[in-house]
């Protein structure tokens, strides 16, 4: 391998989607030299395993090109990433329920003396909004991902809580209702209610149960954006789907708050930026429910990363080795 100065280095950081790739070369400071974005186009199994392959060939060559020495490679991935084995589970891709990620992407590179890391999308995304976005400076913070799913990435210390099988952080599955329904078996009941995929199904219960309902989300695509506009219009079901998430993610954050009593919730996912707008309703919520001093030291913003908070995150690990 090259003998690495501050001035060459160069690590690669993959963030990997239920529908998407992304992935880019960051020199040590933090600095995005380049970015790539990949559709998965309903790939499955190895297909994925192949994309990151050559996505990682690609980012080689241009780092070559560019007098850059990688020295290590990172990747997120949106489930569990079990530590010992290197194995993945990624419920939202076929063929994904123990793959061999690490193996299939050491065999994209030739150099064995590059490292790898492999991590789940909630770890990396609170340690790039703590490396470069609005949780700097933090010692206990809280990334809240809401998008297609829900889940949480969690630092206390300055350290992430992974649990004993690597598994922490899986709160769409907080309960927060009840009684308990079979229909919360695939994602949990907080998914199930308030995340990206979650508000489509709620307002189409809500639709098929009322009938006489003509208003805008009657006709066309049921998505988290369309209710967030019929919410704007002032339309009944919109309005109903989107009070009620935001009284979910407010009991999610009082928990979130009692337990670990974090400085800063950061929200992120697809769902948040246009949801931002309701951070300052979700902590009326979430006072109700918290504990009351810690409730009154925690900040609520979004976040600061948008999208790349988990490539950063990715990067952060490639630099800094697993935290």
């Amino acid at each position: 391998m090259l003998h690495l100065t501050i001035k060459n280095m160069a690590v690669i950081a993959l963030d990997l989607g239920g529908t998407k790739l992304s992935g880019a070369i960051f020199e040590p400071d933090g600095t995005m030299v380049d970015r790539t974005v990949l559709s998965l186009e309903k790939r499955v199994g190895d297909e994925v395993g192949k994309l990151i392959q050559d996505l990682i060939n690609n980012l080689m060559n241009i780092a070559v090109t560019r007098g850059k020495a990688i020295n290590s490679v990172a990747c997120c991935v949106p489930g569990i990433a079990f530590s010992g084995s290197g194995r993945v589970w990624a419920p939202n891709i076929s063929g994904w329920d123990d793959y061999p990620l690490l193996e299939r992407i050491r065999t994209a590179i030739d150099d064995t003396a590059i490292g790898v890391v492999i991590d789940n999308d909630r770890a990396c995304s609170i340690l790039g909004e703590a490396w470069k976005g609005n949780a700097k400076g933090c010692s206990d913070a809280i990334f809240l991902a809401v998008g297609t799913g829900i889940g949480a990435g969690i630092m206390i210390n300055r350290n992430i809580l992974r649990g004993s099988r690597d598994v922490a952080g899986a709160i769409g599955w907080l309960a927060l209702d009840r009684p308990y329904q079979e229909k919360y078996i695939r994602c949990g009941c907080f998914e199930y209610h308030a995340s990206g995929e979650g508000l489509s199904a709620v307002a189409l219960e809500m639709i098929r149960d009322n009938p006489g309902y003509e208003g805008m989300l009657r006709y066309g695509e049921l998505t988290a954006h369309t209710i967030f506009e019929a919410y704007g219009g002032g339309d009944e079901i919109g309005l109903e789907v989107v009070n009620q998430a935001i009284g979910y993610w407010g009991m999610a954050v009082a928990n979130l708050v009692s337990l670990f009593n974090p400085e800063k919730i950061i929200f992120g996912g697809g769902v948040f930026g246009p949801a931002s707008r309701f951070l300052d309703d979700i902590m009326l919520e979430a006072r109700k429910w918290s504990q009351p001093v810690s409730i009154g030291q925690v900040k609520l913003q979004s976040s600061l990363l948008g999208a790349d908070a988990g490539l950063y995150g990715a990067a952060f690990l490639a630099l800094k080795g697993k935290t």
